[in-house]
């Protein structure tokens, strides 16, 4: 499972929001760029950007300096927040970003979605952010009436690989992750799923590992120290390495009996 440092931005700067809400906002850095190359040289090799005023406006308004986190940390970043066209994919693609995390289109515009999953395939990833069942758009302000569990099923048979699940209503608290909603995905879907929201503890890390997940964004746990980076990355390679002692043992015992 990969740790995933999240580096949200509002007015060029590194913050957080509580639960979505963006009158809860606290500022953590002037400084992205210095902020991802610290991450880089605590051992992260990716990165979760967020570009928060894009997200709740529909425009790149932190673009440049997402360019300058991609070409000045060497970290693989995945970016996301207000990306709704063809154009601004291709511009974040030119930039050299690893993977585009469509939100609000993709739940608005399942058509486009596809369209942009056969043009750019593993590069393009959907983020359903989840509020009392339903999935949120335009920066959490807004919530759809589509069913969340229904659309991570649509994103599935639409041939995204990626799909990033944000449980709105722990995020930014420090309060856990939402352990349930996980282990109910990862039952029902085969894809890559990327747990985000709430994650504050290397227990959880483990847990999120022994449950299959992917990946693992870990925020305001990161700023505040409850969970130290470095730290992070061991659990999830230690989870990843006794996952593979165990299938390979099963595999020598299955071979045994034959």
């Amino acid at each position: 499972m990969i740790i995933l440092p999240a580096i949200d931005l509002f007015e060029g700067k590194v913050v957080r929001l509580a639960r979505g809400d963006y009158s809860q906002m606290t500022v953590y850095s002037d400084d992205p760029v210095a902020v991802a190359c610290r991450l880089k040289e605590n051992g992260a090799i990716a990165a979760h950007i967020v570009d928060l005023e894009g997200a709740r406006d529909g425009t790149p308004a932190n673009f440049d300096i997402i360019k300058r986190i991609i070409s000045e940390s060497g970290l693989k970043i995945e970016v996301g927040g207000g990306i709704r066209t063809a154009d601004v994919i291709e511009q974040y693609m030119y930039a050299g970003a690893y993977r585009i995390i469509l939100g609000t289109v993709a739940v608005s515009e399942p058509g486009f979605l596809r369209e942009m999953v056969l043009s750019y395939g593993s590069a393009i990833a959907v983020s359903v952010d989840i509020r009392d069942g339903l999935a949120a758009i335009k920066g959490w302000t807004e919530v759809s009436s589509r069913d969340a569990l229904d659309f991570c099923r649509l994103v599935e048979d639409l041939g995204v690989q990626t799909l990033i699940c944000t449980d709105i209503s722990k995020d930014g608290l420090l309060g856990g992750a939402n352990l349930d909603l996980y282990h109910t995905l990862r039952k029902k879907m085969s894809i890559s799923l990327i747990a985000s929201g709430g994650i504050s503890s290397l227990t959880e890390i483990a847990a999120l590992s022994a449950l299959g997940m992917d990946g693992a964004i870990i925020g305001k746990a990161l700023y505040t120290g409850g969970v130290k980076l470095e730290e992070a990355i061991a659990v999830a390679r230690r989870k990843d390495q006794e996952e593979r002692r165990v299938k390979d043992r099963r595999v020598r015992e299955r071979r045994s009996d034959k």
